[in-house]
């Protein structure tokens, strides 16, 4: 059957015995589900028959192993199955292919759970700043961040920075392009974020505020750098990439960029196809490990009972995974939006805590045709929803204390 010059030492000498898990949720019954996670062990790994694979480590440590199958609570089955960390090769780009190669072209499967060892935690930095750090370039002890968004697309560089301007004056935090603001004619890149990284200067300086400006430079591969680069330049405070568009390693390569070296913001555009179907990765997995893996310091994602279909258990899933350890990376900013109104501040603040950017965008230019007032409106909406979020904090402590 070949391999005439395998030597099985040699493999074992190089397999440390260190394996990562990953939970796949499968459909179907008990039968179709093991043959599934046996096909999953084979495709993710070795890609090739089992039965012409010599006796040794390759069958024993390199191929996927199952090691438990067990039914899921609202149906199918959770397949764990560990990989040898050696496969992973030291790379982000190759950790993702063992996690959901091959197999996410196959229907009924699905990345439920992540459980990385401490050596492939360390081959990324993960975020540079996180929430601790973003805090300290805000100057924002303890309430939450106040977040929105340049748009609508059409208007020029120019009423883009004049808005900014009016956002820093009326006490909004971070102010980032619309995720379709790229290079367009009416706004280009350069004259955009020029504009508004010094409109936003400008009026921090004239208030004595710390806000900032977050230009998106998604865009072709070959100008992203140079894009960060000038916006860093001009004065941004921050980057925001759609990792779905240009790759996660991207975005991980940009923000380990220590000539960069600004926050990042990630923005889910075109990357909720893997997890909005029955297939795919698990929003937790995706928008909270994977994300923070990748170096986004703030991952901003639909928020439950806007426009878009998440739960109210799935988006706390995310925030809970960009905050819980997880080797030596930083906690994260979850950043909940997607239709949110002045009416769900109250909502997102106790149910996500301080830590959280609250985003409005179009929802500031619904509610009254002062856009100034209704910037000052928000921002008192989220000092007073913390202040509720404080006190029920502190009665529960000193309820916990005493009993």
């Amino acid at each position: 059957m070949g391999f005439v010059t395998y030597d099985d030492r040699r493999l074992c000498s190089q397999l440390q015995g260190e394996r990562f898990r990953v939970t796949y949720r499968l459909q179907g019954d008990l039968a179709s589900a093991r043959a599934l996670a046996e096909a999953v062990c084979r495709e993710q790994t070795v890609e090739f028959p089992l039965e012409a694979i010599p006796q040794g480590a390759i069958l024993d440590r390199v191929v996927g192993r199952m090691e438990s199958l067990r039914p899921a609570d609202d149906g199918g089955y959770l397949a764990c199955i560990s990989y040898a960390e050696e496969i992973a090769a030291g790379e982000f780009t190759q950790l993702l292919n063992v996690l959901f190669g091959n197999i996410s072209i196959m229907p009924g499967i699905r990345v439920e759970a992540v459980k990385f060892t401490p050596a492939l935690l360390s081959m990324v930095r993960g975020p540079r700043f996180g929430t601790d750090g973003l805090r300290a370039r805000l100057r924002i002890s303890r309430r939450p961040p106040v977040f929105t968004a340049l748009k609508p697309m059409g208007l020029s560089a120019r009423e883009l920075a004049d808005l900014a301007e009016a956002f820093v004056e009326s006490g909004v935090d971070i102010i980032k392009d619309d995720h379709g603001l790229t290079d367009q004619v009416f706004a280009p890149f350069d004259e955009r974020v020029r504009r508004c990284a010094e409109a936003v200067a400008e009026a921090n300086i004239r208030t004595g505020r710390r806000a900032m400006y977050v230009p998106n430079i998604t865009g072709p591969a070959e100008q992203m750098l140079e894009r960060a680069l000038r916006a860093k330049q001009w004065g941004a405070g921050g980057v925001m990439v759609a990792p779905g568009l240009t790759s996660l390693d991207a975005m991980r390569a940009l923000a380990e960029n220590d000539e960069i070296a600004l926050p990042v913001f990630s923005h889910p555009a075109f990357i909720g196809s893997y997890s909005v179907n029955p297939q795919g990765i698990s929003f937790p997995v995706l928008f909270g490990t994977l994300m923070r893996m990748a170096g986004a310091d703030a991952v901003i994602f639909p928020n439950y009972g806007g426009r878009f279909s998440l739960s109210r258990e799935q988006c706390l899933g995310i925030a809970e995974a960009g905050r819980r350890p997880l080797g030596n990376l930083k906690a994260v900013f979850p950043s909940p939006a997607g239709g949110m109104q002045l009416e769900n501040i109250g909502e997102i603040v106790s149910s996500y805590g301080p830590d959280v950017l609250v985003l409005i965008g179009g929802g500031l230019f619904t509610c009254g045709s002062d856009v100034r007032r209704n910037c000052k409106r928000f921002v008192t909406a989220v000092e007073q929803a913390y202040d509720v979020w404080e006190r029920k904090n502190a009665a529960q402590k000193s309820a916990a204390e005493g009993a």
